[in-house]
């Protein structure tokens, strides 16, 4: 049973401030609603978020969307996180950075800026995202340098871009990053729309885990590389946002709290919202919070399973739609019921041809949301 005193405090604010994004990518892990959903934050209840998080003993505070530089007030945002102590983190495609809105930023206390590329070739970066934006990156990229952050790139990798991980790792090699994380497609949102086109093969998974060896080896300290094989090959789970409200709260644009940014789409339960519930209640209080928290709620055999302490269950919204209940185990691992789900969505994924790809607009938004109405 989790009590007040055992739950300690969520050391990571991730702020989506908007659903708003210029890009159309087939593996957003936004809600497929998404235009759908109104009625964004201020900059004054943003601010409000801020301070009580921090308050609560919350340190990282990272900007996100959607397109986070789509919100005119980001820069107002990014001072009053760095005013209140927040180490502050961007999380951005870059559209809508240029040098003036850098220098802004940088001034206001901005820390870190995390850029997403599609792909290491203008063709499938451009077509990944539906629009041209591969050479506005790499400018960017420059800025980012030039201002003297850390140089951090992300590239969502699926069976469209993994055999090109190689030249993606040398491409970050030139742009003079630091970190890259080679993130493997969590299928939420519209990655679960488009599952069948972007899962990989399994002998794909290999090779590319052969490259990245390979180049970290080649780079040594020049370079930290993050690739980890996702859950649907592995056989166990992973911590899912390193436990269910237990390290990370999510304020969605609209002002629902979650434990993660996909948990909006789970049935049964009521989220609360920061306009009319303090981030004190929501974090220790609120019974949706607490309802994944310690190990009592999990089924066998999960329960009696001595590496559930490794995984606290792994993914509840990855369990809840390969198998319709967020409770059950998660069928990554090799030990649930469930676990041929998974295997035969990786064998129809390397079997059946892929259909089209769905890509993230607001008209595909309006139509996933009246098919499934």
């Amino acid at each position: 049973m989790t009590t007040v005193q055992s739950i300690t405090p969520p050391f990571w604010l991730l702020a989506e401030l908007t659903y708003a994004c210029p890009l159309h990518c087939a593996f957003c892990s936004n809600p497929v609603d998404f235009a759908q959903l109104s009625n964004e934050l201020s900059t004054q209840q943003w601010v409000g978020v801020f301070e009580q998080a921090r308050a609560l003993g919350s340190v990282q505070l990272g900007f996100s969307g959607g397109e986070p530089l789509m919100r005119k007030d980001l820069d107002e945002l990014v001072g009053e996180g760095h005013r209140l102590g927040y180490y502050t983190n961007l999380i951005t495609s870059g559209i809508g950075l240029n040098e003036q809105r850098i220098k802004t930023l940088k001034d206001q206390g901005l820390d870190h800026i995390q850029l997403s590329f599609q792909d290491s070739t203008r063709e499938i970066n451009d077509f990944l995202s539906s629009t041209k934006t591969f050479d506005l990156k790499r400018r960017v990229a420059d800025l980012i340098k030039a201002n003297e952050f850390p140089m951090v790139l992300n590239c969502v990798i699926h069976r469209l871009n993994i055999d090109h991980i190689g030249t993606i790792i040398d491409m970050a090699v030139e742009i003079g990053a630091e970190f890259l994380e080679l993130a493997n497609t969590q299928y939420y949102g519209w990655a679960y729309l488009n599952r069948t086109a972007l899962i990989p093969t399994r002998e794909q998974l290999r090779h590319a885990d052969d490259v990245v060896r390979q180049r970290r080896e080649q780079h040594g300290d020049r370079i930290k590389i993050i690739f980890v094989i996702p859950d649907y090959f592995e056989g166990r789970p992973k911590r899912c946002m390193n436990g269910w409200a237990s390290t990370f709260l999510s304020i969605s644009p609209d002002g629902t709290a979650l434990p993660c940014q996909a948990a909006k789409m789970l049935p049964g339960f009521d989220f609360p919202n920061v306009r009319d519930t303090s981030i004190q209640d929501i974090w220790y209080r609120n019974p949706a919070m607490n309802r994944y928290r310690g190990d009592s709620w999990m089924p066998e055999p999960c329960r009696s399973c001595p590496e559930k302490s490794v995984d606290l269950g792994g993914c509840r919204c990855q369990a809840f739609l390969l198998t319709g209940d967020s409770s059950a185990t998660d069928p990554a691992c090799n030990k649930s019921p469930d676990h041929h789900r998974v295997v035969s969505v990786v064998k129809a994924a390397s079997e059946v041809q892929s259909k089209p790809l769905i890509f993230r607009s607001p008209e595909n938004s309006r139509l996933q949301t009246i098919a499934r109405s």
